[in-house]
């Protein structure tokens, strides 16, 4: 018989060695404020870093969390100031049972298996998406146009503008995209070049104002994995050759050689386990697990890739991990700015479908001029959209 390893707890000698302990602790700490009856536990977790247990407390009705209870790991003593006040949890359970009076129970939604198959549109996503199926998308992974870094790319005449047509597609893709699922973006700062020696170059903050948009808009933020480049490869911006020639005080400025890719969920009262469970494809979601090696951190060292056919994609590489972590077979994947449709290649080998959507015609001439590579036999199943061939339709399903 294998000798069982210790918990965190035993190895660090704490007086709280396990959940039940935690929640003996805080029972009583119940009794005295006279909530045992009203007041739930959620599943007490251990912070090591602090060393405390954080034991969550539910509504008893509605199963809410209105607060939490905090035990020193060492000594079993219940942290009074970061414990939630026993007022603070009789206004919340009152506020809440007032707001419950009245409405219905929410109907249990069903999963939703995608009817769409592999989709090429060629105009603006924030058209296209309006006809996209509800809850028809399973993923959305892309890598926006940048905002005025590159002259190819001065299609906006603010920085306020360029935002407002991000929040449009954010938004526009929160309808297509299925109950609990991720929209997933990969940005980064933005270096707007000096006109003149007078002035000075700006960097925009990008993923900070992404993000914000992205909560406003129906998401919660999952994680940020930082995209680490070989050293050398920001030189191309100018960026720190300055200082590197003259070493003066406050002309410091570090060469990027970082991406932000930033993992958003869109809304739902539903853990993650509920897409995994309540899948119908049992056998799919068997083969999807994830196998060795596999990326153990939030920083991953991707090569950057280039092509003769559009200035700036990311590696198929970048696309294949995140398709990997987060979809499962035979899903559909959106890209609502698909460039020449690196995200769409990545599905293919990934045995997953594809939406691309993309707005300059020469890069959707790219995408089918490839696309018999990518899909063979199946290349009789594309579906396009606007776009001109004998085989295009433009009916969705």
């Amino acid at each position: 018989m294998s000798k069982r390893n210790n918990t965190v707890a035993e190895g660090r000698k704490y007086g709280v060695k396990n959940v039940s302990d935690a929640k003996k602790i805080a029972n009583i700490w119940l009794r005295e404020t006279r909530l045992e009856y009203v007041v739930a536990f959620g599943l007490p977790e251990i912070d090591d870093r602090y060393h405390i247990w954080r034991v969550p407390l539910l509504n008893n009705m509605s199963k809410e969390r209105i607060g939490e209870i905090v035990i020193n790991a060492k000594t079993t003593l219940i942290l009074e100031s970061k414990t939630t006040k026993p007022k603070i949890l009789e206004e919340r359970m009152l506020g809440m049972n007032k707001k419950k009076k009245g409405k219905k129970p929410k109907e249990r939604k069903e999963y939703i298996i995608s009817s769409l198959r592999n989709t090429i549109a060629w105009g603006d996503s924030e058209e296209i998406l309006e006809d996209l199926p509800a809850e028809s998308v399973n993923l959305v992974f892309t890598s926006p146009p940048y905002f005025n870094a590159r002259p190819e790319y001065n299609d906006y005449i603010t920085y306020k503008d360029y935002l407002l047509k991000m929040r449009k597609i954010i938004y526009k893709v929160h309808r297509v995209l299925s109950e609990g699922r991720f929209f997933i973006m990969n940005i980064s700062p933005v270096l707007i070049r000096r006109a003149s020696r007078s002035e000075a170059s700006k960097r925009i903050a990008v993923p900070f104002d992404m993000h914000r948009i992205f909560i406003e808009e129906g998401y919660d933020f999952i994680d940020d994995i930082i995209w680490v480049k070989p050293e050398g490869a920001g030189w191309s911006t100018s960026r720190g050759r300055r200082f590197s020639a003259d070493r003066n005080p406050l002309q410091y400025k570090p060469v990027p050689i970082t991406e932000y890719v930033l993992i958003y969920r869109k809304h739902t009262d539903k853990l993650i386990d509920w897409n995994i469970r309540n899948h119908p494809n049992k056998d799919l979601v068997i083969k999807s697990k994830i196998k060795d090696p596999y990326e153990k951190t939030n920083v991953w060292h991707i090569k950057p890739s280039h092509d003769k056919n559009h200035p700036a994609i990311f590696p198929i590489e970048l696309a294949k991990k995140v398709i990997t972590y987060y979809s499962f077979l035979d899903d559909v994947v959106l890209d609502p700015f698909a460039g020449i449709g690196t995200v769409g290649k990545a599905a293919i080998k990934l045995g997953r479908r594809f939406v691309l959507i993309e707005n300059q015609k020469k890069y959707v001439n790219v995408m089918v001029k490839e696309i018999s590579r990518w899909l063979g036999k199946n290349r009789k199943d594309l579906l396009l959209i606007n776009y001109p061939s004998d085989t295009s339709t433009n009916y969705l399903f």
